[in-house]
């Protein structure tokens, strides 16, 4: 069986140093795939505008990565998620199916194609794509329905950050918040990649104000600095966001988008107003609310949709995917676009620094997305 180099986990969990480059199965495309070659993966997604590092423009123009699909894919970079320390740690574990190698988002060239794959793919073409699992490695496959061009415009490491962020966005504000032109939104961990995506994404649907939370003064300034960003920045630390999203809105907010779970439930609940909507993406405080009030969900009329990605059916990936590309691609652009939707990059790692891509990542330091280069 062929090899390719991927980055594994010693002892199958542990902490980053457990991580290091070793040998692999190359994956074969079956049918309906495509075996793709990467580049770069990113790491943690936070902005969407693209501001690269030194190290990342050093880095653009080395090596180079190819993507299979449901055919093989050769990867050129890797972006770095929040879900990769969990599962690293052995907390998270990949979908039935889904290689037990990790990452999920990449950009590179498609290398081969399974032999039902009739969809207008070909070998050498750009793509981007969101995956079960297997993005920390040279080569990826994954179902041909799961890749996007990589629009020209955008670098190979730019590309790299798209998928998970943006994808996990646009499905909790525009699928599950059904966010509409003129109204308000809340967004916590506004400062995180999933939260940045949200930010530029209610500014592309209309929204009027977008109020995000963040636990320094640091994160507001940068939120608030960004073209495109918040309208209003919100210390959760050391203000009510509550009373000042009341206070922002005159009446509470149209949508909440939430990571944080039991320490801002009632909160969120007292902010949102009549019909609201709240998106739950994590639980990151805690899973309990212990004597909560039921009344104001049902008088305000509130709906309250939990949200998960990775662990949908294949079908409805490909579904999500294809009106993303449709409806957001077009809207992104590079780091000297004025589009209303960018990517922020904080730093480009070699892999060979994958130990250091991911205690930084952990450190919640980072302004911007995390990337992996595959040199």
């Amino acid at each position: 069986m062929s090899q390719m180099r991927a980055v594994l986990i010693r002892d199958g969990k542990g902490p980053a140093e457990n991580l290091y480059i070793g040998k692999a199965p190359k994956p074969t495309p079956n049918a309906n795939q495509v075996l793709v070659k990467l580049t770069f993966q990113s790491i943690y997604c936070a902005h969407l505008s693209v501001v690269p590092s030194p190290a990342m423009r050093n880095r653009t123009t080395g090596g180079r990565h190819e993507l299979i699909v449901d055919r093989p894919l050769k990867i050129k970079a890797f972006g770095l998620n929040r879900m990769d320390i969990h599962q690293r740690l052995g907390h998270y574990p990949p979908p039935a199916g889904s290689s037990t190698i990790l990452g999920v988002e990449f950009s590179g060239h498609i290398a081969q194609l399974g032999t039902a794959v009739n969809s207008g793919w070909k070998v050498g073409d750009e793509v981007m794509g969101l995956a079960g699992g297997g993005a920390y490695a040279e080569f990826i496959v994954l179902p041909h329905t799961h890749i996007m061009p990589k629009p020209a415009h955008l670098s190979w490491v730019e590309a790299a950050c798209v998928p998970e962020c943006f994808i996990t966005a646009y499905q909790a504000l525009v699928r599950y918040g059904e966010v509409k032109k003129g109204e308000d939104v809340l967004v916590h961990a506004g400062a995180s990649g999933v939260g940045l995506a949200v930010i530029h994404l209610a500014r592309l649907y209309g929204a009027h104000s977008i109020i995000a939370t963040a636990s320094s003064k640091e994160k507001l300034d940068f939120l608030l600095s960004l073209p495109n960003g918040a309208t209003h920045g919100v210390n959760y630390r050391t203000q009510d966001f509550a009373s000042e999203a009341k206070n922002i809105t005159n009446k509470g907010v149209d949508v909440v988008i939430d990571f944080v779970g039991q320490s801002h439930w009632t909160k969120n609940i007292d902010a949102m107003a009549l019909d609201g909507r709240m998106t739950m993406l994590a639980t990151l405080s805690g899973s309990t609310v212990e004597s909560f009030d039921l009344r104001p969900i049902l008088y305000k009329r509130l709906r309250i949709q939990g949200s998960t990605l990775r662990s949908r059916s294949e079908s409805y990936q490909a579904d999500l995917i294809q009106r993303f590309s449709k409806d957001v691609v077009p809207h992104i652009t590079g780091e000297k676009g004025d589009g209303p939707v960018k990517v922020y990059i904080h730093k480009v790692y070699s892999w060979t620094e994958i130990q250091e891509a991911h205690k930084e990542m952990e450190s919640n330091q980072n302004l911007g997305k995390i990337v992996s280069v595959i040199d």
